[in-house]
């Protein structure tokens, strides 16, 4: 389980773990938390044989200064094949990850760019069958437009484990291109 870090003013920051969140709950670093307590801290006892405790909110914003303009978030192939849902995004049928490959809509060796609006997730049949075409020159149609997810897709795509309340969060904020479910 990973904690939601958000700034002050809401925007995500990263995942953190329990013991990275414990540390900023301790040095009173938190603000504010949302949702409802999602892990119990439990330290050692305390001369009076009292045990320490410590509640974790699922989602805390901390003090500091983070500022992301012009948020892009790394272009890898798992966050790629997680945005397009793991479809082929020409035949549409669902792969593994290590059936999918990167599509490059205008391709490289027509001086396409290695960014989120160039590229697609696609089986390797497809890919092989496009090779350096774009899809109106291959006659193949493109099932979904590429984007750039903004900060708050971003996090959902970088963890594969979110809470309720961290869906409930970020969901919140999507552009919509795609219509993502908790896994």
């Amino acid at each position: 389980m990973k904690i939601l870090r958000l700034n002050k003013s809401g925007l995500p920051i990263s995942w953190l773990s329990k013991n990275e969140a414990a540390i900023l709950y301790v040095k009173q670093q938190v603000l504010w938390s949302l949702g409802e307590k999602s892990y119990n801290l439990r330290g050692g006892f305390n001369q009076n044989g009292s045990r320490s405790e410590l509640d974790l909110a699922p989602i805390i914003a901390c003090d500091g200064n983070y500022k992301k303009k012009n948020f892009t978030p790394a272009l890898s192939n798992s966050l790629l094949f997680r945005r397009d849902e793991f479809h082929c995004m020409y035949c549409g049928e669902i792969f593994t990850d290590k059936e999918l490959t990167r599509d490059h809509i205008i391709p490289r060796v027509q001086g396409g760019a290695d960014i989120w609006t160039n590229v697609v997730a696609a089986c390797q049949r497809c890919n092989g069958y496009k090779g350096g075409c774009t899809p109106e020159q291959a006659g193949m149609q493109l099932l979904a437009i590429p984007f750039k997810p903004n900060v708050f897709e971003f996090m959902y795509l970088a963890n594969r484990n979110i809470l309720g309340d961290q869906m409930e969060y970020l969901s919140a904020r999507f552009t919509g291109q795609r219509s993502w479910v908790a896994a």
